[in-house]
């Protein structure tokens, strides 16, 4: 028998000595001839073992039903192959029922047994494992990759072979019952031309995945190491030494009896949040003195993790024949992600109690409030008047309580400012300076950059004892998209209007990472759901401030509610999929979509050659003239156009010569400008 497919991992994190450890993906795997020489008893035996928790009786018999119908099935292709039964992915947290190797095919079986319907959601279920593999599995991303949906009890389904536009050797999913399932086989076999799989370099296939924030934060959450469900390129060693650098501090911190402060600084969809997450999850037992909570202001992303880590929850436990309750499982997930200003509320309590968290992670900390949003709020919503602190001040005081160590994580994006009153980091610098000089201050050096605004207060610290620099506290390379890592670098240059370097840039990565122009909504919906397969998320987004998108139905004043538009299914209406409510900013910083569609409104637009901001009041456009507003708003459409990971469409509107809120000329120039970059266009 070939060795199972395996991963390798680290133990032993805090020790001198790298252990190699050999994980099996499968819980089964072998030649084809081996698995039909051995008993059904064997095999299911093996199953059975590699489980992690009592296998119900249900499983037994779905796995029982599996090998009987595949020795049947697999018989004619006794040499020509591998079997392996529940493949992880641990990226999804789910299992492929079973994959075959068969000549130049990698086949994803997917069964439900006794089901006589094929359903859609189970029918994307098998495209999502075939694309997980084909997206992230070194060794898979040639190979030609067959999705089936067997329904065991269905009437006849199976009719030809398809294979949707592109190259990328994946075809459609194909639903068979139980019977057809040697028809289907044989005919994409036919269907293949291509040289057999080298089976054993197959086998050796690294696993590099890029996940979404929620699918990561649900498989940490759910026990997994960072290494399972990251990439192990130059990106994510990056990712591994930013995470190894705060461990090292909140290591010194506690034995030395001191307190710090991190700065771990990125690009857009860098990996910083997963950042504090990997740590968050290391100590989540709150009666250990490392206990360690995630705090964010951004409520939407507090939202939707916390219901995705609920439902995920509820799901591990129904799988285990157990029962918990949604609302139970939400308050577990409560105590690990919370929203920062709840926790700055909690502080408020009792002035002198120190927080029962010694390591506190704050997501998107440029964000918190600077004095006078939080002088006016703490006045009008908490009923103190006198209120003299900023919210970085203020959080930095409730965790110098602690009478022996602690520190702050802070998560910091650049040119992430987005709303009113939102300090930015320098507010940080400035806090830990005047107020907690005693604090240790750990910087990453691209702090200096000008997207920080940070050079005046680090001007402050840089010489100071207290003051340490360290490289790896940034993360320099995009993890969102894993078809092109250089889209924020694009889309600074795009903002910026530098045209060359943005051409040259777009030049490099559109074959592998799309972007449309079109001035045609409906053909923009026609395109997205075009591209996306499986569960691939798509949507639409639009600045805030793009109030004269109605005439095209879109509206950015009704409330959407995040957890339904980021979290459900395509037979919701409140979800992304309907291309119906739109996402603003607001919503979607922090997280993203596979395919967008960015409508760009005349709020934010370029007039000989220089961009205008601009926002709608009852009857007409007024000019943005303070700095402040205008930064904010270049940087809503920074969020925008950086939340796609596989390719987005851009609909600048033609405008309406007899409507004087939208003539032509309000967006003729952002379309030219934009098709100059090479942006492909769709009429």
């Amino acid at each position: 028998m070939s060795p199972p497919p395996f991963r390798i991992g680290k133990c032993g994190a805090n020790t001198n000595l790298v252990r190699l450890i050999i994980v099996p993906r499968a819980a089964y795997s072998g030649p084809i001839h081996e698995f039909l020489d051995a008993s059904q008893d064997e095999t299911l035996g093996k199953l059975v073992a590699a489980s992690s928790f009592d296998v119900a009786i249900a499983q037994r018999n779905a796995w029982t039903a599996q090998i009987q119908l595949l020795k049947t099935v697999l018989e004619p292709y006794r040499h020509r192959g591998s079997v392996y039964f529940e493949w992880s992915i641990p990226r999804l947290g789910k299992r492929i029922d079973t994959l075959a190797v068969i000549d130049s095919v990698l086949f994803v079986f997917e069964f439900k047994i006794g089901d006589r319907q094929f359903a859609s959601h189970a029918l994307d279920q098998v495209c999502d494992y075939a694309l997980d593999l084909k997206n992230f599995h070194e060794t898979s991303h040639e190979a030609w990759i067959a999705p089936v949906l067997i329904a065991t009890e269905a009437k006849q389904q199976f009719t030809a072979i398809s294979f949707p536009a592109g190259e990328d050797r994946l075809l459609d999913p194909v639903p068979t019952n139980g019977q057809q399932l040697p028809e289907v086989i044989a005919a994409v076999l036919a269907f293949v031309e291509a040289s057999p799989l080298d089976i054993q370099a197959w086998e050796r296939g690294r696993y590099h995945p890029t996940p979404t924030i929620v699918e990561a934060a649900t498989a940490l959450y759910r026990g997994h190491a960072v290494e399972d469900i990251s990439r192990s390129d130059a990106g994510a060693i990056n990712l591994t030494q930013t995470t190894q650098a705060v461990a090292a501090v909140i290591k010194d911190a506690r034995s030395r009896s001191e307190k710090a402060i991190v700065f771990v600084t990125g690009v857009p969809g860098a990996g910083k949040t997963l950042v504090g997450l990997n740590i968050a999850t290391q100590h989540m037992d709150p009666e250990t003195e490392l206990h360690s909570v995630f705090l964010s202001g951004n409520g939407p992303l507090v939202a939707i993790l916390r219901e995705a880590l609920a439902m995920d929850t509820v799901e591990q436990v129904r799988e285990r024949g157990e029962r918990l309750t949604k609302g139970e499982a939400r308050s577990q997930v409560k105590a690990f992600i919370q929203n920062v200003h709840h926790f700055r509320d909690e502080c408020l309590i009792d002035l002198d109690q120190p927080p029962i968290d010694h390591v506190t992670i704050f997501d998107e900390a440029q964000r918190a409030w600077d004095h006078t949003q939080t002088a006016m709020f703490m006045k009008q919503k908490k009923g103190h008047a006198d209120f003299a602190q900023s919210e970085p001040a203020f959080l930095i005081s409730c965790m110098d309580r602690h009478p022996t160590w602690a520190v702050v994580v802070c998560l910091v994006g650049g040119g992430q400012e987005i709303n009113k009153g939102e300090a930015g980091i320098a507010e940080w610098i400035d806090a830990a300076c005047d107020h907690f000089p005693d604090w240790h201050l750990h910087l990453s050096p691209r702090l200096t950059d000008t997207e920080y605004q940070a050079g005046k207060p680090l001007a402050r610290v840089k010489d100071l004892p207290t003051t340490h620099f360290n490289q790896d506290l940034h993360l320099g390379v995009s993890m969102r998209s894993f078809r092109a890592e250089r889209v924020s670098e694009l889309v600074k240059q795009l903002l910026d209007l530098d045209l060359e370097q943005a051409r040259d840039t777009y030049s490099s990565l559109r074959e592998r990472y799309p972007i449309v122009l079109t001035r045609n909504l409906a053909n923009a919906k026609a395109w997205l759901k075009a591209q996306a397969r499986g569960t691939e998320r798509y949507g639409i987004i639009v600045s805030s401030q793009a109030e004269r998108l109605k005439p095209h139905a879109i509206d950015v004043r009704p409330k959407v509610d995040p957890v339904h538009w980021f979290l459900h299914g395509k037979d919701d209406v409140r979800s992304s999929y309907y291309l119906e409510d739109v996402a603003t900013e607001f919503i979607v910083q922090g997280l993203e979509l596979d395919w967008a569609c960015v409508t760009w409104d005349a709020d934010f637009r370029l007039i000989k050659d220089a961009w205008q901001n601009w926002s709608f009041k009852g009857n007409r456009w007024q000019r943005i003239h303070k700095r402040d507003r205008q930064s904010y708003q270049k940087n809503a459409y920074r969020v925008l156009l950086t939340r796609a990971r596989q390719g987005m469409i851009v609909v600048v509107p033609e405008g309406d010569p007899k409507d004087h809120t939208r003539p032509p000329a309000y967006y003729d120039r952002t379309f030219d400008y934009l098709h100059s970059i090479g942006f492909d266009t769709l009429s």
